[in-house]
C-alpha cells in the first residue's frame, strides 16, 4: 500500500470537520490510509498573522453563511457552536493519549467522535471533562485519560505535531498532504481525489 495521506486539522475549524467526514471514505476508494493529526492552528496563525474567519469584517458574515449550505450540501449534521473558536488543547491531547494507550484505530473515531461533538452537538470540548466523557465512550478510563492528557509526553507529541506541520508548511484546516503534495481546505478535496486517481499532474 501507498503511504497514507496525511490530514491535518484543528477541533475547532468547521471545514476540518467537513473533512473529517468524507477523508476516509475517499481514501478507501484509492486504497490509501489516513494519518489524522490534531494539532494547534493557533500556533500556524501566529506565523501567518491570520484570524479565524469568522473573526473577519465581511468574510466573517459570509463563512458562516457558507458553512450552514456546505453542511446542507454534504449531508452533515451541523450547528454552528458557541462558543466558538475554542481552544483545542485538551481534544488534541486526549486523542494522542489515546492513540499511545490503543493505537490508531481507537483514537481515530474518538476525534471524529470529538469533532461530531462540538459542530453537531454543540458540546464544548475545549473543556477536559466534557473530553473524558466522549472518551469514556470510546473505552477510554475517564481519569486515567483526565490524567494522560496532562502527561508530559502527550504534551511534547502535540508540540512536535504542531511543529512539524508548521515546518512543512502547513498553516490552515483540513490541510491534507498527498505523497508529498500539499492541499489546503475542504475545497481542494476533489483535487486529492483525483491526484490520488491520477498520480499527480
Amino acid at each position: 500500500m501507498s503511504d497514507p495521506i496525511v490530514f491535518y486539522f484543528d477541533f475547532s475549524s468547521p471545514y476540518g470537520y467537513f473533512a473529517s467526514e468524507r477523508i476516509d471514505a475517499i481514501a478507501a476508494r484509492h486504497g490509501r490510509d489516513v494519518a489524522w493529526r490534531p494539532y494547534l492552528m493557533g500556533v500556524a496563525m501566529k506565523v501567518t498573522g491570520s484570524s479565524p474567519l469568522t473573526n473577519r469584517p465581511m468574510i466573517g458574515a459570509y463563512s458562516r453563511h457558507d458553512m450552514e449550505r456546505s453542511a446542507r450540501f454534504l449531508e452533515v449534521r451541523f450547528a454552528f457552536p458557541e462558543p466558538f473558536p475554542i481552544a483545542t488543547v485538551a481534544a488534541c491531547r486526549a486523542v494522542y493519549w489515546m492513540d499511545g494507550h490503543a493505537g490508531a484505530d481507537v483514537a481515530k473515531p474518538l476525534a471524529r467522535a470529538l469533532y461530531r461533538a462540538y459542530f453537531a452537538d454543540g458540546r464544548n470540548i475545549s473543556d477536559p471533562e466534557a473530553v473524558a466523557d466522549i472518551a469514556a465512550g470510546h473505552g477510554a478510563d475517564r481519569d486515567a485519560l483526565l490524567a494522560g492528557i496532562g502527561e508530559p509526553t502527550v504534551k511534547e507529541r502535540l508540540k512536535e505535531v504542531t511543529n512539524g506541520a508548521i515546518e512543512r508548511g502547513v498553516f490552515g484546516s483540513p490541510f491534507f498532504i498527498v505523497d508529498g503534495e500539499p492541499f489546503w481546505g475542504h475545497d481542494r478535496m476533489a483535487q486529492v481525489e483525483r491526484w490520488l486517481e491520477t498520480g499527480g499532474w
